[in-house]
């Protein structure tokens, strides 16, 4: 019995996740890659392997919208979301590589 009266012995310190957590578009500026995102979810049965494209392309989106300078956003870097590189958020499959010049013979 005691030890349920000890939860305030713990300290409990929060921190950001490592993912995940970025501004919320407020003038949606990539709203319409969301929709078509949502299209494609609900078209395909939320498989969402099928829109992995638009998914991609949503995120590109908002790597790539600079925040204005008192827009009353904080993002990353001053974007939507912080610049990652597409093979760690999981687009490896998806980045259009360039072919290697085949050697003639």
């Amino acid at each position: 019995m005691s030890t349920a009266m000890n939860f305030s012995t713990k300290s409990f310190k929060p921190r950001p996740p490592d993912k995940g957590a970025f501004p919320l578009d407020h003038f949606g500026e990539c709203s319409a890659f969301k929709e078509r995102f949502m299209e494609c979810l609900r078209d395909s049965g939320y498989e969402s392997s099928a829109c992995r494209p638009l998914s991609k392309a949503y995120l590109e989106c908002r790597m790539d919208r600079q925040v204005l300078p008192g827009a009353g956003r904080c993002g990353a870097a001053g974007q939507l979301m912080a610049n990652e590189p597409l093979e760690k958020l999981g687009f490896k499959d998806l980045i259009d590589e360039k072919p290697e010049a085949k050697p003639e013979k």
